[in-house]
């Protein structure tokens, strides 16, 4: 069952309103170790805060990782829609969105990154949650799958999740300073994809 999302502090904001250093001090952790190995106790020394003080603003872990989800889905789309609106051909906005999901997972931001680390299944009461985001973020590039100019009997939902899976692997094996930036191998997925179907 998805539940409402804490997006917001659970007590009205004060002057000395630390959300934003909490979350910053979440995604960093959870990127790093995943959701397990993270404590509440960690997040708060990493932000110099007393344990007992982020459940002014979360009650538990989970919905403290909720949060990040939510602003990593935000950071990805806004990344992606804004790449894609400079492009006009189809194949062009796809690689577009490849190379700003890229770029803003290996490269920018430690919220987008825990969408890689931790999957829904690691929080399994959380998991509904999770996934309807993830789905939200995924929608944007079923849009972009769907508009290709494939052959009829090619199996859209599988190429888009096959890209999926290559791009969010990366993060696991890319070297930053190495052969490839995140935008050329944007380009070379995208372009796999299309000498495939010309094979």
């Amino acid at each position: 069952m998805v539940r409402p999302l804490p997006s917001k502090p659970l007590k009205s904001a004060r002057s000395d309103n630390r959300l934003p250093a909490v979350l910053d001090a979440a995604a960093q952790l959870f990127a790093e170790r995943g959701y397990a190995a993270t404590s509440m106790r960690d997040i708060a020394e990493s932000c110099d805060m007393l344990a007992g003080s982020l459940y002014y603003h979360f009650a538990a872990k989970e919905d403290l990782l909720l949060a990040v989800y939510e602003a990593g889905v935000a950071q990805l789309l806004e990344a992606v829609r804004q790449a894609i609106a400079k492009e006009s051909s189809a194949w062009g906005r796809l690689e577009a969105a490849c190379a700003a999901h890229l770029e803003t997972v290996l490269e920018r931001s430690d919220y987008a990154q825990v969408l890689v680390r931790v999957l829904p299944s690691d929080v399994p009461n959380a998991a509904a949650n999770l996934k309807a985001m993830r789905a939200d973020y995924e929608r944007q590039f079923r849009e972009l799958v769907d508009a290709l100019p494939l052959p009829r009997d090619c199996d859209r939902g599988v190429l888009r999740l096959m890209l999926l899976g290559a791009l969010n692997w990366s993060r696991f094996w890319f070297a930053e300073g190495g052969r490839d930036t995140p935008r050329a191998l944007a380009r070379k997925y995208v372009q796999l994809l299309m000498e495939a179907q010309r094979a």
